[in-house]
């Protein structure tokens, strides 16, 4: 009999390849997110490069203390802190200072991911969490304030128009409160504008084309399931619509979809493979529930945008949902 003192005891899977590594599923998010960064540093300039820039590095730096702390090997080389980061900096103010990117990147790996045992553990996406702690900690850097700045311009010289205007959801949640109709806004300029991106917001929201190119290659590479993006667009686009059915319901469902981080969360936050379901039924739901909380969010509380805080709460519901939803075996459970 041979000796089997070294036998190695593992859960599956047992088979692995190159093409569905933990890297390549990175890198496919990371390439997927290149046109929206690149869009973003077009639009804003150096301040989309300095707050991923600052995302990227803290996500990186406390990704090795905490490896440290925890005496594990740095997992840098996996790309997951390369994409927290890469994706709190797209969800940020524009114009937040620099102890915002700061504080959040290391916030989204410690309590995000080192807190529950490091990837593949973590309950709740780690760029939301860090992104949801600045939020309630710094408010005035995170409000409406942080995507407005006065620009001197000089003579011959016109500023940036992007950077002085509120966001689209600020402008719709005012003329909503006000009683008016965003029929009149929603011309066929605004929707160009929504879809190429001249108009002001976060960096990773401000082009509707570029996210929807990221998000094809997503669904292509089969990195993202189409489920979760497709419920929580179709429940936004619904819920909005029934906001106004006397005023043309489709432009505000437009509206809701098109503003805001709905299409950058339904395609590059919800669809994170370890915080959101494994069955076909359950990635329905996720995205349902998302989308359904979002618009309860943006219409019945003080906050303009919903997506952070209803991705975080479906999160808590991914065991749940997996349990629930368990698709029966072929042939029937056996007796």
């Amino acid at each position: 009999m041979k000796n089997i003192e070294n036998l190695e005891i593992a859960s599956s899977p047992h088979l692995s390849h190159p093409s569905v590594s933990t890297r390549r599923m990175m890198l496919d998010v990371i390439l997927a997110l290149t046109p929206a960064v690149l869009l973003a540093v077009w639009i804003f300039d150096w301040h989309a490069v300095k707050q991923i820039g600052l995302c990227v590095l803290a996500c990186m730096a406390a990704e090795w203390v905490f490896s440290l702390m925890r005496k594990r090997k740095a997992t840098l080389d996996d790309l997951s802190a390369v994409l927290t980061g890469l994706i709190l900096g797209l969800s940020l103010p524009w114009n937040a200072s620099w102890e915002v990117p700061v504080f959040g990147g290391f916030i989204a790996i410690g309590l995000g991911k080192a807190a529950f045992g490091g990837l593949g553990f973590n309950i709740f996406n780690p760029a939301m969490v860090g992104r949801a702690f600045v939020m309630l900690s710094f408010p005035a850097m995170m409000g409406s304030a942080a995507y407005i700045r006065e620009i001197t311009t000089q003579e011959n010289q016109p500023g940036i128009s992007v950077l002085t205007e509120a966001t689209p959801l600020v402008q719709l949640k005012n003329v909503l409160k006000e009683g008016g109709s965003i029929s009149a806004q929603m011309s066929p300029n605004s929707l160009l504008t929504a879809l190429t991106g001249q108009r002001n917001g976060s960096p990773g929201e401000v082009s509707i084309l570029a996210l929807l190119a990221g998000g094809a290659y997503l669904l292509v590479r089969k990195t993202a399931s189409w489920r979760i993006p497709a419920g929580m667009c179709l429940a936004v686009f619904v819920i909005g619509a029934c906001t106004s059915l006397t005023h043309t319901p489709w432009v505000y469902g437009f509206a809701h979809l098109l503003g805001g981080a709905v299409i950058f969360g339904a395609f590059f936050i919800a669809t994170d493979p370890v915080t959101s379901p494994v069955t076909r039924s359950g990635q329905w739901i996720f995205g349902i529930g998302i989308g359904i909380l979002t618009m309860i969010i943006r219409l019945f509380s003080g906050y303009a945008e919903g997506v952070m805080f209803a991705v975080l709460i479906m999160n808590s519901t991914v065991p749940l949902l997996n349990v629930w939803t368990i698709p029966k075996p072929f042939g029937g459970v056996k007796k």
